[in-house]
């Protein structure tokens, strides 16, 4: 069976979870939750460095299991925020490396926006500050490893139009936003962004 896999990347409390769930009912698939998450309130604590790649290579095996007999599949967070949590961006890292690799294999790759609330979850942030940080090193990675993404933004229902636009368009992901096209300086700022998207028609 051919599947469709989409990756949502993106700092904490940006929606990611009910995204993906939401995308995987809309398109009749499933959602794969973040790994990571589930091993930190198992057993109530970050995991050390040594333990972050059989996280991340449980996390990709899921969505392989997932991808075999299902058309479309979706993966909450994964190798990426593992290897950004753990502070291992060294590019000849073993985690950094496994997940460049897989990213690199989704057919896209959706990077959620930072204009939902924070909300503490008690587990691997306890500051809304950190969301920026995190998200420009996933943007960050993903410019540099050259995997095309966009970003998605907006309130309930309007968040997952934006990402069902995104997924659907049929434009080539590189005129929207691919290996730093969009040159604003700001590019981060959600309020720099949402200028953007309304010039796109989005």
């Amino acid at each position: 069976m051919t599947s469709r896999k989409v990756s949502l990347v993106g700092a904490e409390s940006t929606g990611k979870t009910s995204l993906a769930f939401e995308l995987a009912a809309h398109f009749g698939g499933v959602a794969v939750p973040e790994t990571l998450r589930e091993w930190v309130e198992r057993e109530g604590r970050p995991p050390r460095p040594e333990e972050l790649l059989p996280i991340a290579v449980e996390h990709e095996r899921r969505v392989d299991t997932a991808a075999a007999s299902n058309a479309f599949v979706v993966s909450d967070a994964g190798p990426l925020l593992a290897a950004i949590y753990g502070g291992l961006l060294f590019e000849d890292h073993p985690v950094y490396r496994f997940a460049i690799e897989r990213q690199a294999a989704y057919d896209t790759t959706l990077v959620t926006g930072l204009d939902l609330p924070w909300v503490a979850d008690g587990l691997q942030r306890d500051a809304a500050h950190p969301r920026e940080d995190v998200d420009a090193l996933v943007r960050g990675a993903l410019r540099k490893a050259g995997i095309p993404h966009q970003v998605v933004y907006g309130q309930g229902a309007a968040r997952l139009q934006s990402a069902l636009t995104a997924l659907g368009t049929g434009e080539p992901l590189s005129a929207r936003e691919s290996n730093g096209s969009w040159s604003c300086e700001k590019c981060s700022d959600p309020e720099c962004e949402h200028r953007l998207f309304r010039k796109l028609g989005l």
